[in-house]
């Protein structure tokens, strides 16, 4: 395997104020998702997938939901996001740096 270097990486454009790169064995996917658009008024539409998903703070503070329910987690915390379930997040800072990591691969984002 070979290293990812952030300042070599290019970045995909997730939405204005929204980046995102990744890396990936077989089995497991890390992706680093940058918001630059926060604090939200509002959380971003909800969505699931068939993935298994934790995510880890590793900047800011944000408000995720999964199935309705709010939970504010701020820089070193995690959480877990069962599959097939509904869950977006509500960045509260300014600047939002979150760890995610899926398995299986998501297919969606290597297209």
């Amino acid at each position: 395997m070979n290293p990812i270097y952030e300042n070599k990486t290019q970045k995909d454009i997730v939405a204005e104020g929204r980046t995102r790169y990744l890396t990936h064995s077989d089995n497991i996917m890390m992706v680093i998702f940058t918001f630059e658009d926060g604090p939200a008024t509002q959380p971003d539409a909800p969505h699931q997938h068939p993935h298994e998903q934790i995510s880890y703070v590793a900047e800011g503070k944000v408000r995720f939901f999964i199935a309705d329910e709010p939970f504010d987690l701020e820089k070193g915390d995690m959480i877990v996001v069962p599959p097939n379930t509904d869950h977006t997040v509500q960045t509260l800072s300014a600047y939002v740096r979150l760890v995610d990591t899926f398995h299986p691969l998501r297919d969606d984002f290597l297209e």
